[in-house]
C-alpha cells in the first residue's frame, strides 16, 4: 500500500529514523544500519535539499564481496546527496555529493523505481511512501563485483519547524 506525495519536498524535509538491513547474497550475510537522516534545504531560499545519513553500520560476520573475503565491521558510516527539482511535473534528481548523478525520484503516484550502474554493478531502487511519516526503499544491486539487497524504513522523528507542513 502507498500513498501519493503530490509535494516530495515538504514531505522529505526533516529528521527521519533510518533502520537498514543489509543482505549479501553471494554468502547470505546479513548486516544493519541504524542512524538519522536528515532532508534540509541547501540555502534558504533555494529549492535544492541536502540528504545527510549519519549512524553505524554493523556486519557481524566475514562476507565475500567480488570473491575476496571482507572481515566484520561495526563502526560509523555516513552519505550525503543533493537532491533538485526536475521541473514542473518532472521527477527530482538526486546527486552525489560531488555533482555526479545518481539517480531519480518522483513520488506523485506514491511510489518510484530507477536504477543507476556503478561500473561493474547495477543498482536498481525502488521507493514506497507507506504514509506521511513513513518511507520505504530497496536498492537490488547485482553484477560481477555484488550481489546485495539493502531495504531501508524511514520514520519521521520531526519536521522542520519553518511552516512546511504536511505535504
Amino acid at each position: 500500500m502507498n500513498v501519493p506525495v503530490p509535494d516530495l519536498r515538504s514531505y522529505l524535509l526533516g529528521t527521519w529514523r533510518v533502520r537498514r538491513s543489509l543482505l549479501n547474497r553471494a554468502d547470505s550475510t546479513e548486516g544493519t544500519f541504524t542512524g538519522t537522516l536528515t532532508v534540509q534545504p541547501v540555502t534558504d531560499d533555494g529549492p535544492g535539499l541536502s540528504w545527510r545519513e549519519e549512524g553505524t553500520v554493523h556486519w557481524p560476520g566475514a562476507r565475500l564481496c567480488a570473491g575476496r573475503s571482507v572481515p566484520p565491521f561495526t563502526g560509523p558510516a555516513n552519505r550525503q546527496y543533493l537532491l533538485v527539482p526536475g521541473g514542473q511535473g518532472a521527477p527530482w534528481e538526486v546527486l552525489f555529493q560531488d555533482g555526479r548523478p545518481f539517480h531519480r525520484l518522483g513520488l506523485t503516484a506514491g511510489s518510484w523505481r530507477d536504477e543507476h550502474w556503478c561500473s561493474p554493478d547495477t543498482y536498481r531502487v525502488e521507493y514506497t511512501a507507506l504514509a506521511q511519516d513513513r518511507l520505504r526503499y530497496q536498492w537490488d544491486v547485482t553484477g560481477p563485483a555484488k550481489d546485495q539487497l539493502l531495504t531501508t524504513e524511514l520514520t519521521r522523528e520531526s519536521q522542520p519547524r519553518s511552516g512546511a507542513g504536511p505535504w
